[in-house]
């Protein structure tokens, strides 16, 4: 039995994808794939034990500018790295109005992310599925709404129920107040709007998958005909990620 959480200084939101039993009965493999908070957050004893996790591809889902304000994961010989932004229209989470329908309105957001960033989503399946045999880890800066998008396609086509997959998402809400001291330090001179920034609450993915089904059928057709992802992928995935 493997540990959910992966316990860091810096790092609040690094999660084992293993353990989640699939609709043929099989289970996701601890220590092969996680998800996190970006990782340019990770230093000395944190990096320590990065590294003992043995990780040897990290996939960056933020935007260039934001890697350049923030900085990457840290350079170690063997590592690959993957910036793969995608989401392609911007907005600010801690600007939103608090009246607003947090559920809805990110469900909307991820469907855009959904819808343009099928060349990058492409790739980080792609990556994911190559069998490097070794670790990889995939995050975005709160590693919450893109790494919970990736996550949630990842599960599903490794074969995890809906509802399982909602639980990781919503798992986000055990780092928020984390994520919310770290935004307030950022930016001390401005005031967080939004009460429920840094939540991930579970109708968001509820409503995101819904919507996808609606719209293509299925995820599984989702990710073949507008990610046009090969169903060998798709099969080197699951045996990549999943116990014999």
């Amino acid at each position: 039995m493997g540990t959910r959480h992966i316990a860091f200084e810096r790092l609040h939101n690094f999660r084992d994808l293993g353990g989640y039993r699939t609709r043929d009965g099989r289970s996701t493999r601890w220590g092969r794939l996680y998800r996190s908070d970006s990782l340019s957050k990770l230093r000395d004893t944190d990096w320590d034990r990065f590294v003992t996790l043995g990780v040897r591809t990290v996939i960056d889902l933020r935007y260039p500018w934001e890697i350049a304000a923030k900085g990457r994961v840290p350079h170690l010989d063997g590592l690959a790295y993957h910036n793969l932004s995608i989401e392609h229209r911007p907005y600010d989470q801690a600007a939103l109005a608090p009246d607003i329908d947090t559920a809805r309105y990110l469900a909307d957001r991820y469907a855009e992310v959904a819808h343009d960033g099928a060349k990058e989503l492409r790739r980080a399946l792609e990556v994911i599925a190559s069998d490097a045999g070794a670790p990889v880890v995939f995050h975005c800066a709160s590693g919450k709404d893109r790494t919970g998008l990736l996550a949630a396609l990842v599960l599903t086509l490794a074969g995890v129920d809906e509802e399982a997959v909602v639980a990781d998402f919503a798992l986000t809400d055990l780092a928020a107040e984390r994520l919310v001291a770290d935004w307030r330090a950022a930016h001390p001179d401005r005031t967080l709007l939004w009460p429920g920034y840094g939540r991930a609450p579970a109708d968001i993915m509820r409503f995101f998958l819904a919507d996808l089904v609606a719209a293509h059928g299925s995820v599984e057709r989702y990710v073949a005909e507008h990610l046009g992802v090969d169903g060998e992928v798709v099969e080197a995935l699951r045996e990549r990620l999943l116990e014999p």
